[in-house]
C-alpha cells in the first residue's frame, strides 16, 4: 500500500467544528449539540482542546443527579484528558489510537490549535481503512470499567 495523502487524517476530518469554551453552562453545550445533531463537543478555550464533553457526561454527571444544567459549567462535567490525533497522521495510526483509548472521536491539533476532529464514522466510510475502522469499533464496544 502506498502511503498517499488519501490515506491521511486531514483528508478525512471534519474542518468546521462545533465546540464550547469550559465557562459556558452544560445547558449552551446541550444545545449545540442538539442544532448540529451531534453526541459530543470539544471544549476550547483559546483554540486549545481542554476536553471533552459528551451528551453521556451530561445524562450520567447532571441530569441523573439533579443537577440543573443552566447553573453546571461545562468545565465541571467534561472529560478533562483527551487523546489527540494530529493532521499528518494516517488513518490506520488514528484508527489505533481510538482503539488503544477507547474513543469514538479524536480531535485534531497541529501547534496546540484545534485543526479539525476525526470520528470513527469517517474512517469506517473511507474504504482504504475500512478494516481499521472495523478493528477499531470492535476494540472500543469492548465494556470498559466503568470511571469515577
Amino acid at each position: 500500500m502506498t502511503n498517499n495523502n488519501a490515506n491521511k487524517v486531514q483528508d478525512i476530518m471534519t474542518k468546521n467544528v462545533a465546540t464550547v469554551s469550559p465557562n459556558q453552562t452544560v445547558q449552551e453545550a446541550a444545545q449545540i449539540m442538539s442544532q448540529k445533531n451531534i453526541g459530543a463537543l470539544p471544549v476550547v478555550e483559546s483554540g486549545q482542546v481542554k476536553g471533552m464533553i459528551t451528551d453521556r457526561d451530561i445524562t450520567l454527571r447532571v441530569t441523573s443527579q439533579g443537577k440543573d444544567p443552566a447553573a453546571v459549567k461545562v468545565s465541571d462535567v467534561m472529560t478533562n484528558q483527551v487523546v489527540t490525533g494530529t493532521p499528518n497522521m494516517s488513518v490506520q495510526d488514528a484508527a489505533n489510537v481510538m482503539a488503544q483509548h477507547q474513543v469514538r472521536r479524536l480531535p485534531i491539533v497541529e501547534n496546540n490549535q484545534l485543526q479539525g476532529i476525526v470520528a470513527l464514522g469517517d474512517i469506517a466510510t473511507n474504504s482504504a481503512s475500512n478494516e481499521a475502522a472495523e478493528q477499531a469499533l470492535t476494540n472500543i464496544s469492548e465494556p470498559s470499567q466503568p470511571q469515577g
